[in-house]
């Protein structure tokens, strides 16, 4: 298999005057969307693996989440409209005679997940869900691989993957940022804070502004000045992390579009915007590496939902990034890799089409020197991607 290789034009993207990342969190209806397609497949997977032995066809890829609708009022108010939540895609419907039951499935994988996740939600009360899954065109069951046998995987699409690495200091700190007030340590000492936390980050050369919106939630706040309050520690908290992580000269906006005048301000009652009105589906989030990053290489593929065994557009997206990890960390004249690995229908998983890569290399490398080394990195985790499929079953991985 022949891997292309050349070399980066230009200066790195830490270096150029322009930086801009995006990360939805867990609670933004998009982040939803792809965590419940994802849990979805997992529960599919697993009913499939104990009844049958084997993880049969299916692509629960496309679900749609339309806003309730909501009356959030300090120290608390009410949902009066539940969420909808329409899941379509394909899946086998029937096996050996007995038939699988799709519909209670869904509900099983949305229940636990937001149980977990969304405990502010009713999932019985506030969300209505609807199963449009239907079973898969015959050409494509035949495609899927239903063996065992790891060389017997055929590609269940024509797609790609695309990945990159390192991470610049603004994707790091967008994603600890992110990650810190959605933890359990910070929801302790501010339970006011809601998971839907959305941030923009833009760097123009060494000044950044960093623009929040923060669900916050009702029943934690007995008026405006505890609002105000809230706003203030979540402000400092961000600048806390953001001296720590060096990144610039750093202005940060939490909740910029509220008015304290008129009292209007992001007050929810479950600590998303989903429940009122703002909309969510799968493949409008975060890439699998947890970021929007439009001025670095990205596809468009919905990864969350798609089968775990043969559906390159989700095994390639993670794939596409591990060997731009392993390249970076391994072989010391690389400084920075983009990875693109592309299926066609049919044809082995663990055999691309076409694998290009990207480098930047330090001064005075050559790239003959590493093309060896390059190779056999690439060779190495291509053999490794049938492995991913019990990381995707337990959950161990995270692609949104």
């Amino acid at each position: 298999m022949q891997v292309d290789v050349e070399l980066l034009e230009g200066p790195s993207l830490s270096e150029r005057p322009i930086e801009i990342v995006e990360r939805k969190g867990l609670g933004h209806p998009d982040t939803i969307c792809d965590a419940l397609a994802e849990e979805y497949c997992a529960v599919l997977c697993r009913f499939y693996t104990e009844r049958f032995g084997m993880i049969l066809h299916h692509n629960v890829d496309k679900l749609l989440l339309a806003g309730g609708a909501a009356e959030p009022c300090f120290g608390g108010g009410r949902i009066t409209r539940p969420i909808g939540l329409y899941y379509a895609g394909r899946a086998t419907l029937e096996h050996r005679g007995i038939r699988v039951p799709v519909d209670d499935l869904m509900h099983e994988s949305y229940r636990n997940w937001m149980v977990c996740h969304l405990p502010l939600i009713d999932s019985e009360l506030n969300v209505q869900a609807h199963c449009l899954v239907r079973g898969g065109a015959i050409e494509l069951v035949h495609t899927f691989g239903q063996t065992e046998q790891r060389t017997a995987r055929r590609a269940n699409d024509t797609s790609c993957g695309v990945g990159y690495a390192p991470l610049s200091d603004l994707e790091r700190t967008v994603l600890q940022i992110e990650k810190y007030l959605n933890s359990d340590a910070f929801k302790t000492q501010h339970p006011e804070v809601g998971t839907d936390i959305k941030i923009m980050a833009t760097r123009l050369e060494r000044r950044v502004e960093l623009s929040l919106a923060c669900a916050m939630i009702d029943r934690h706040l007995p008026d405006l000045d505890a609002y105000r309050t809230a706003i203030q520690a979540v402000t400092r908290t961000v600048d806390r992390l953001v001296t720590e992580m060096n990144v610039g000269e750093v202005t940060t906006t939490v909740n910029h579009a509220d008015d304290y005048v008129s009292g209007d301000v992001y007050l929810t009652v479950s600590g998303t915007s989903a429940e009122a009105g703002d909309d969510g589906e799968t493949g409008r989030g975060n890439r699998v590496n947890g970021l929007i990053t439009p001025l670095r290489p990205m596809t468009m593929e919905a990864v969350a939902g798609k089968n775990p065994v043969t559906h390159v557009g989700k095994l390639y997206n993670v794939l596409a990034n591990r060997i731009a990890q392993t390249i970076v960390g391994s072989i010391d004249p690389v400084l920075e890799v983009e990875c693109y690995l592309v299926s066609r229908i049919g044809a082995p998983v663990d055999r691309p089409q076409s694998v290009n890569l990207r480098l930047r290399l330090a001064p005075r490398s050559s790239l003959n020197s590493v093309k060896p080394a390059i190779d056999a990195a690439v060779e190495s985790q291509l053999s490794s991607v049938y492995d991913l499929t019990p990381e995707f079953m337990s959950r161990r991985l995270t692609i949104y």
